[in-house]
């Protein structure tokens, strides 16, 4: 059985600690789990297709949208105070720090870089978000080649590849904390809607003794010193409705997008992906 944090090691130093974290965990479980790598360029679609999960992060809306589903662990509650100690998350709408831009609408007509269609933060928040704007004329000059991850989508800003992206606030938060000279280079112009935050998953019906160390793993000196590098407050049992309610919020976001032009220009793998999702290919 594996352990894997791919969606939160956004550094180098931030997987390491990452590594560390879950293996202090696992190891009180008693049971043989291998904390393993699963570093970019790999999909991390690859990761969540094991059938060999014991506490693997997968993020909740292709969990929500998996047939069968992965079976929910524990989820993360981060515990910067703006999460009111709940499991959840949202994205920031990021611009450079220079940019002249002050609002998500002022980002009309320019281009935008999201992270891949599987994902709830880099994706289909702010594509959900952007609902109430939606007309005939598309609202972006162009969606940018995919970023895969948050450090990506953020690169893609600064680096001037396009003028606003959407990153998940917990991975934006280790990034500013571990890099905070890189995170100084992008202002948060919106926040979207709070949602569930990705979970710890499982193959197989999750193991009780798994979860029970996730729960208590505060308690351990050690292991607290690890989460509180990590922004971490506690792990919690995943709210299943919370889940669920990211399909819900993907259909309507998929039936509207179907009717109308997000964007006039999109890297091909949106196009293939989406299909009709509003995203006119090249």
């Amino acid at each position: 059985m594996i352990a894997n944090a791919r969606m939160y090691s956004v550094t180098p130093h931030v997987a390491a600690l990452w590594r560390s974290l879950l293996g202090s965990i696992v190891k009180r479980t008693g049971t043989a789990i291998d904390v393993v790598d699963h570093a970019p360029p790999a999909p991390i679609s690859e990761m969540w297709k094991r059938p060999d999960k014991a506490a693997v992060f997968m993020c909740g809306l292709p969990y929500s949208l998996a047939a069968p589903q992965p079976q929910l662990v524990v989820a993360p509650i981060p515990s910067p105070p703006a999460y009111g100690g709940r499991a959840c998350y949202w994205s920031d709408v990021v611009v450079r720090a220079d940019s002249p831009f002050q609002t998500l609408e002022q980002t009309f007509g320019h281009r935008l870089a999201l992270t891949t269609p599987e994902s709830q933060s880099g994706y289909a928040a702010l594509l959900h978000t952007l609902m109430p704007y939606g007309s005939a004329k598309p609202l972006y000059r162009e969606v940018v080649d995919p970023c895969f991850t948050p450090m990506g989508a953020l690169k893609a800003v600064i680096e001037k590849k396009a003028e606003v992206a959407p990153l998940d606030s917990y991975a934006f938060a280790l990034i500013a904390k571990d890099a905070p000279d890189l995170a100084a280079q992008v202002r948060v112009i919106n926040r979207t809607e709070p949602t569930a935050i990705p979970a710890l998953v499982a193959s197989a019906p999750a193991s009780a003794e798994v979860a029970a160390a996730f729960l208590a793993a505060g308690d351990d000196p050690a292991i607290r010193a690890l989460m509180d590098q990590l922004l971490l407050d506690r792990f919690a049992r995943p709210e299943v409705p919370a889940y669920d309610d990211l399909r819900k919020r993907f259909l309507d976001m998929q039936a509207f997008w179907c009717r109308h032009i997000l964007s006039e220009r999109a890297h091909p793998l949106f196009a293939a992906e989406v299909g009709t999702l509003g995203l006119k290919g090249k």
